[in-house]
This record gives structure tokens, C-alpha cells and sequence, in this order.
């Protein structure tokens, strides 16, 4: 779960897009809102959620670290990508434009599973607009004396489907471990190296929305502790109390 913000304030004055991605499925569901209220959230998970597929087992968010909550991360850029691309320059009507780009993800063949999020949470593929227009396989042999059985046949091999699925996206997940290990440069610093410090959401200036700068001031690192963290001060000499992990940092060229 993730909530993306801030957007050009739409009808009904929602501005944030509250957003969930099964873990598995990659089925995803979001909902503009006004405000972000523990009512407002409770509200949406049982509209949207425990009264359409039950309790879910976990929710995962990321608490300001996107790293823990790839799943939702993946679809927001997705999201905002496709908004963005349909919207041009009526940048206020994003809410209306999110039904029909939710639509669009749901049955859309994932890379990590090679099947559809509507496929594997209802067990058959979704009939588009465009095979009314462009009359596809399914549609030219349609027999509806023999449809029903079909689906259920359909419905009756989704464990299967799932099943292959999961697999794939096991391998998929084992592939991109390895390419990222391939990649990774273990950041370190030594005391007195100036540094970038990430800046949070609570530190950035709301003015500036998704525009607001990434990274503050420069820092000088104090000390180098365990595990990669590392105490800072400001460059007149000002202790910051508490410690920040090296993925936090990054080299400051003066």
C-alpha cells in the first residue's frame, strides 16, 4: 500500500491517490482522496478490499523507504506514467482518467508472471472494448450453449495457471537478484568525506510537491559506526543526532 501525492487538486478537492497492489496477482486498486485519515484508509480497505476479495494477510508499506514496498512502487510509476500520457494538459482531471487506467494494468500481461492481474484473481481473461469493435478468437467462435461450461472449465484450471505463474515469477525475481548483485558498488565514507543527506517527505517543503529536491544541504561525516551507518554534522560544526545508512548517502564533489 502507498499513497502518492501530491496532485493537482481534481473535483471533490482530492489531491493524494491511495494505492494497493496484490502481492502476487498484481492486481491494484486506488482511489483519489481529499485527505489522508485513518478513516479515510479504513475505508478503503474495506470497500475496495475485505468486502470484494476478504481479509487480507499482510499490508506492507514502505514508511518512507520505497525499497520495502517495490510491488507499489512499480505500479505508481506505471500510474503516474499513464496519466501523465493521457491527460496533456488538463492536468486536474487525473481522477477521472484513473478508472480507465486501472483498467488497462489489470489486462495487461506482467512481465514477472506472463499473465494478466484480472486472469489470475478471477480465473479468465477480460473481454476488452476493442474486440467489440475488431471481433477477436473468442468472440467469432462464441457458442453460448457451450460458453458456461467453458468458463467453469477456465475457473476449475486457475490453481494450475497460478501455479505456473508463481514459478515464473520466482525465476523472474532469482534473475533480477543476480543482474542487481552484478551491479552493486558498496558506498562507503570516511570521516571528514562531505556528503549528500536524502531528504524525506517531512522535510521537504510542501510548496514544492513531487518538485522538491531529493537530497539537502552538504553534510561532513563525523563517524564511520557498524553495518554501513555513520553519524553527521553540519558543516558549522552541528551534530545531527541521529545515524544514517550509507544507501541514505552519497558523495558530495565540491
Amino acid at each position: 500500500m502507498d499513497i502518492l501525492r501530491p496532485f493537482p487538486i481534481t473535483k471533490g478537492q482530492c489531491k493524494f491517490l491511495l494505492v494497493t497492489v496484490d502481492y502476487f496477482t498484481k492486481w491494484v486498486e486506488a482511489e483519489p482522496l481529499a485527505n489522508i485519515t485513518a478513516a479515510n484508509v479504513q475505508k478503503f480497505l474495506w470497500k475496495n478490499i475485505v468486502t470484494r476479495f476478504s481479509i487480507p494477510h499482510a499490508l506492507i508499506t514502505d514508511y518512507e523507504h520505497p525499497q520495502s514496498n517495490g510491488q507499489a512502487e512499480a505500479a505508481n510509476k506505471v500510474i503516474l506514467t499513464e496519466i501523465t500520457k493521457r491527460l496533456g494538459d488538463a492536468k486536474g482531471a487525473w481522477a477521472e482518467e484513473l478508472l480507465e487506467v486501472l483498467w488497462a494494468y489489470r489486462c495487461t500481461p506482467q512481465s514477472t508472471t506472463k499473465e494478466t492481474p484480472f486472469r489470475l484473481t478471477y480465473g479468465t481473461d477480460a473481454m476488452i472494448p476493442v474486440e467489440v469493435g475488431e471481433p477477436s478468437f473468442r468472440r467469432q467462435h462464441f457458442d453460448e450453449v457451450t460458453n458456461e461450461a467453458s468458463l467453469r472449465a477456465e475457473v476449475d484450471m486457475i490453481d494450475e495457471v497460478r501455479t505456473k505463474a508463481q514459478i515464473i515469477a520466482e525465476a523472474c525475481k532469482q534473475r533480477m537478484v543476480r543482474r542487481f548483485n552484478s551491479n552493486l558498488t558498496k558506498r562507503s565514507f570516511k570521516e571528514g568525506d562531505l556528503v549528500w543527506r536524502v531528504q524525506g517527505t517531512a522535510r521537504r517543503n510542501p510548496r514544492e510537491g513531487k518538485l522538491a529536491a531529493n537530497w539537502d544541504n552538504p553534510f561532513r561525516v563525523r563517524h564511520s559506526l557498524d553495518n554501513g551507518a555513520y553519524k553527521l554534522e553540519e558543516i558549522s560544526g552541528k551534530v545531527i543526532p541521529r545515524t544514517w545508512n550509507a544507501s541514505h548517502l552519497k558523495t558530495y564533489y565540491s
